[in-house]
């Protein structure tokens, strides 16, 4: 195996998700860089691989890099995470980029991820989606992460905790209403599940067995049905209508007025409105 950084996806829950060429890259690396190697040696225990294991954290990241940027010309190495492909919503962008920039073989090989199935199982288009990571934790975060999903025109994909899955869900029902959703549990997995239909019904069938909120999440909620509508620019009319509204209303009032009427981005608006003001 060529001398570099191998970018290498591993199972999210089917260990016969596994493909050939991730087998062979962790078994001809000289180590493996992991997230957390008590869960990685179980995979590799199940695939009979033996390695070295270095734990990367967002808080050694810089470290690892010094460390191995002398060796990386030298040597294969492979980059895992605890499960799915690595960098999304996980740790290694920073050593991938410095890779990369060091002129070191980089290469990705590619393979399970939840997200690509989230959106197959959902029933909702996927040929525009734009993923969010991690929902966030505290409520007013949550709200205003929601609300970007709410003007969105794409189909949006994002991950949560089983332990947060209800208030997202109930914050959900209250700014998305009746937009369609899906709730995909444990993705690969025995006991996966999908809920399809608004925030309101899926929630009260999780809430109706408990085991229906255990596991890992992915939730997929549909665009903005008005994305039609939606425009990218100011015409003339509408700047006009602008300078009416704010000889009236103030500048926060007049972005909430034509932003509903128009559907244009609510930063443009307030862009052009300051413009305006002036």
């Amino acid at each position: 195996m060529k001398n570099g950084l191998y970018i290498v996806s591993t199972p999210i829950g089917n260990l016969n998700d596994i493909s050939i060429r991730a087998s062979e890259a962790l078994k001809n690396a000289d180590f493996v860089i992991c997230e957390n190697p008590k869960h990685s040696i179980k995979i590799l225990s199940k695939l009979g691989i033996k390695k070295k294991l270095i734990s990367l954290h967002d808080y050694n990241e810089d470290k690892i890099i010094k460390r191995f940027k002398k060796l990386i010309k030298k040597q294969a190495i492979v980059l895992i995470s605890d499960a799915g492909s690595p960098l999304v919503s996980d740790p290694g962008y920073k050593l991938v980029k410095n890779f990369i920039e060091s002129g070191a073989h980089v290469t990705s090989i590619p393979g399970p991820n939840s997200i690509i199935p989230a959106l197959q199982l959902s029933t909702i288009p996927m040929n525009e989606f734009r993923f969010f990571g991690f929902a966030p934790k505290s409520k007013k975060q949550l709200q205003d992460f929601l609300k970007k999903i709410l003007d969105s025109s794409q189909t949006s994909v994002f991950y949560t905790s089983s332990h947060r899955l209800i208030v997202c869900l109930k914050e959900m029902d209250v700014i998305l209403k009746n937009r369609k959703i899906a709730v995909c549990k444990e993705i690969t997995k025995l006991n996966e599940k999908i809920f399809i239909g608004s925030a309101k019904k899926i929630l009260v069938e999780i809430e109706n067995k408990a085991k229906n909120n255990l596991g890992e999440f992915v939730i997929v909620a549909e665009g903005n049905k008005n994305h039609s509508k939606l425009k990218d620019f100011i015409d003339i009319e509408t700047e006009n209508q602008m300078n009416k509204l704010l000889e009236k209303f103030s500048l926060t009032d007049v972005v909430e007025i034509v932003h509903k009427i128009t559907y244009i981005g609510k930063k443009e608006i307030y862009k052009k409105a300051l413009e305006l003001k002036k």
